[in-house]
């Protein structure tokens, strides 16, 4: 069938969408489960009973909120239409007189897709809006219709007196009637009929056409006084506009059609608006830059988490992070506030980080970041990027507030967002399907996104979603300058060979670009998406960078590292000196405090002058070595240990100067002896005030050894990542599809299978259980077993419920029937005495 034929139905009109649902073939009762997946939560009974969920408001809402804008503007017009409608006057209200081509040929797919989740039914000459999906749709005075119409004449006239019928009758130049129903009929005769209303408006004055102008797109409601004007006498004496209420007139559908060339929308959009491309770039500088930031967002997370590893910040009482702590981590990654909180968000979902449990609950990295940590670094970036992917927190809305005025901190609750999921993947899929190295114009994409599922009225959030899934995309590295990399398109399991930009196009070509002629790709199993994010993990690893094993030792103190380096090297370096830049070379920088955190991790001087010998391609600077050695000549010099604590030192000279120096006051020092001082302070802080006055003591043991302080990583015990937050019934797999499917068709045979006559009953459907003696049923069973005959029985289960199965009964022995189900298409065996009744099914049946 080409696109511009009308859609063909059965030769037998259905009378009920139950009806319409029995006549269709597995496969299609599989798209309606699968476009609307709540409908088998719990798996419907029968027909009948899928029919009846599929037309209650919350499915129907749900159903509609999941279309695109072209069937949305279908079933608004079907709304607006009659009741059937005929699919000529359905594609009038869209195509208009002058029958749009775009919008012809579009028709027949919006109207299939209706179909097909089961909002309309019926044949070509008979169509039927599902009840609720009209009651939704059709104008009211209280919701209007977004196609701006009135109520009908008929609707508009309910409470007019007979004799004002009548003279609005007469003024439109038609003849009188018996009664009002013939009146209402001719006028709305006379208002559909082109030609005739042509004549009627050729007379009418401009003012009064003026008036009209204003009111035929909506909304169809003015304000008259008790003495109207002229230009709007005119229009109310011959009904082309009624009055509704004391001072309130409407403009019918009839007429609104009539001046709008019988559209019922203004402006119908039948194909998707297109994903413009704003730049062009070669595909390769797409890689390389997406590569680049892909290891930037992997030392960002190790540089969040190394801050934290001692323990990170305190937990809220209401859960998540303090707007103070979320603004030091921001200053310590050197980000903004939001950035800070996608990177927090991130490493909570892919499980890098969680709440310790104790008592004073703070953040800490998890035992899976360690592991995380020795991963090759493509496979590290695969965990971030999958985890961002298939993640519904969404880091955005942090700093925003609840629907309680609550505001939202990272980490915290009330972060999920169930759309968050389809939007990252319709969006990418739309960058997917542009050419290689082609950037999208946000605008466009978001105009797209639009189309395709419309936004409820003052609900911006999926737009929103939108613009951070293109900012997110691009720092994790996904994208690259706009444009989707090599190893972000395998992440979503797409084409790895995308359409090719038209010839000539060149960098900044505003170049149009259609989206296939496909459904949305559905989002990937679990399966599917572990063998996408390894497909992403082989493009991405020849990309990135070789960790190197050697700094560059300058004379000013400081060393620079051209690349990445490998673990021991940068571990060991975090310690011995501070990060001074960051950016395609990191500078470290040697202080005095940085060389005394060495030393007191259990460094001795010699380690670090072979450390820095070892994996320097320059000779160390001597200032360098000098500094090293003037710090370790200090280092342990004073010994700090407890009392509430003390000092001592074998030099008396320099506990003199400590004691003299007014730095040395709040640590209130007393001498005991002439090389030791007492303090009333703890060690740590006697410690931290004597670095303070430029002195490098060393920490002892109660045995008076020093003390080595290695870095300590806090750790969570065991947490499992966050899980997504579905949106709605999980979509159905083909097994479960399959299963559903024929329990529903064994259900309905049973409920619809004709059984025999007897004596007493005429033939009839199942509908209320069969009632028959304990005797009778055993005979009737004992009967089928010898003739082979499938019969239908009303039973109870242990629980109590009642239920109806077509049977075929093998064997009956001590109170149970075996008998193949075709209800459940297995064989089962059920006691005789919970068995209801059993009728014979009619001749040809079973």
């Amino acid at each position: 069938m080409s696109s511009h034929e009308k859609p063909t139905e059965k030769p037998t009109a259905p009378r009920s969408l139950a009806e319409a649902l029995r006549s269709r073939d597995d496969t299609a009762l599989a798209a309606l489960l699968r476009g609307r997946p709540d409908l088998i939560t719990p798996v419907p009974t029968d027909l009948t009973q899928l029919a009846t969920r599929a037309g209650t408001r919350a499915s129907v809402v749900r159903a509609l909120e999941r279309l695109d804008r072209f069937a949305v503007q279908t079933a608004q017009a079907l709304a607006v239409a009659s009741d059937p409608a005929t699919y000529d006057e359905l594609l009038g209200l869209l195509a208009g007189d002058d029958r749009d081509p775009a919008v012809t040929a579009a028709l027949p797919r919006a109207l299939h897709l209706l179909r097909e989740q089961a909002l309309v039914w019926g044949a070509d000459n008979a169509l039927r809006l599902v009840r609720t999906a009209r009651e939704l749709l059709s104008p009211t005075p209280q919701h209007p219709s977004p196609t701006g119409l009135g109520p009908t004449v008929r609707e508009a006239t309910a409470g007019m007196s007979p004799g004002r019928i009548q003279e609005v009758v007469t003024t439109a130049g038609l003849p009188s009637t018996h009664d009002s129903v013939s009146a209402v009929a001719a006028l709305t005769e006379l208002f559909t009929d082109r030609a005739r209303m042509t004549g009627l408006l050729a007379d009418a004055p401009a003012e009064s056409v003026e008036v009209l102008d204003r009111l035929v797109w909506g909304p169809p409601y003015g304000q008259v006084t008790a003495d109207p004007a002229a230009r709007l006498r005119w229009l109310l004496d011959r009904g082309l506009l009624l009055p509704t209420a004391p001072g309130t007139v409407v403009l019918p559908r009839e007429v609104a059609l009539h001046l709008r060339a019988g559209r019922a929308h203004r402006a119908p959009e039948p194909t998707p608006p297109p994903v413009t491309t704003a730049a062009t770039h070669h595909p390769q500088v797409v890689d390389s830059t997406a590569a680049g930031q892909a290891y930037t967002a992997l030392t960002t997370v190790e540089e969040l988490l190394k801050d934290w590893d001692e323990g990170g910040p305190t937990v809220l009482r209401a859960g998540g992070l303090s707007v103070r702590d979320l603004k030091r981590t921001a200053v310590a990654l050197d980000v903004s506030e939001p950035v800070a909180a996608f990177w927090v968000e991130l490493a909570y979902a892919a499980g890098l980080l969680a709440p310790d449990g104790e008592a004073d609950e703070r953040y800490a990295a998890t035992p899976a970041y360690d592991e995380w940590r020795e991963l090759p670094p493509a496979d590290r970036w695969a965990r971030l990027a999958e985890a961002w992917l298939t993640g519904t927190r969404t880091a955005g809305l942090v700093g925003g507030r609840d629907a309680k005025d609550r505001v939202l901190s990272a980490l915290g609750p009330g972060l999920d967002r169930s759309a968050a999921l389809e939007v990252r993947h319709r969006v990418l899929d739309l960058l997917a399907d542009l050419p290689e190295g082609a950037a999208p114009a946000p605008e466009s994409v978001q105009a797209r996104l639009r189309w395709e599922r419309p936004p409820r009225a003052g609900d911006d959030l999926r737009a929103r979603l939108a613009e951070w899934t293109l900012h997110e995309a691009e720092q994790l590295g996904v994208t690259g300058r706009g444009a989707l990399s090599a190893h972000g398109r395998a992440l979503l399991g797409a084409d790895p060979r995308p359409p090719q930009a038209p010839a000539g196009a060149g960098p900044g070509d505003k170049l149009p670009f259609h989206h296939r002629a496909t459904p949305p790709r559905p989002t990937p199993s679990p399966r599917e998406q572990a063998t996408a994010t390894a497909a992403a993990t082989r493009l991405l690893t020849p990309l990135l960078p070789e960790p190197l094993d050697h700094v560059l030792l300058q004379a000013d103190l400081t060393a620079v590292a051209p690349g990445p380096l490998r673990r021991p090297l940068a571990d060991m370096l975090g310690v011995l000196a501070d990060v001074e830049s960051k950016g395609g070379a990191t500078v470290y920088r040697f202080t005095p405090g940085s060389v005394r955190r060495a030393l007191d991790a259990g460094r001795s001087a010699s380690d670090l002058h072979a450390f820095l010998a070892a994996h320097s391609r320059t000779p160390v600077p001597q200032p360098l070595a000098y500094l090293i050695d003037d710090v370790a000549r200090r280092h342990g010099h004073l010994r700090v240990g407890a009392a509430s604590a003390y000092v001592r030192c074998d030099d008396d000279a320099l506990l003199n100067e400590i004691l003299a120096d007014k730095r040395s006051a709040g640590l209130r020092l007393r001498r005991l002896a002439p090389t030791v001082l007492a303090a009333q302070s703890d060690p740590a802080a006697l410690l931290e005030g004597l670095r303070a006055m430029g002195l490098a003591p060393a920490a002892e043991s109660a045995e008076g050894d020093v003390l080595i302080t290695r870095a300590h990583a806090h750790r969570t015990p065991p947490r499992t990542p966050p899980e997504p937050v579905p949106d709605g019934p999980p979509t159905p797999d083909a097994t479960l599809l399959t299963a559903a499917i024929r329990a529903i068709r064994a259900g309905d045979l049973a409920t619809t299978t004709p059984r025999k006559p007897t004596a007493d009953t005429p033939a009839t459907t199942g509908g209320e259980l069969p009632r028959t003696g304990p005797a009778e049923t055993l005979a009737t069973v004992q009967a089928a077993v010898l003739t082979g005959q499938t019969l239908w029985i009303g039973y109870v289960n242990a629980e109590g419920a009642a239920s109806q199965r077509v049977i075929a009964p093998v064997r009956v022995e001590g109170g149970f029937v075996t008998a193949y189900d075709h209800t459940a298409d297995a064989v089962r065996t059920y006691p005789l005495h919970r068995i209801t009744g059993v009728a014979e099914l009619a001749d040809g049946q079973g």
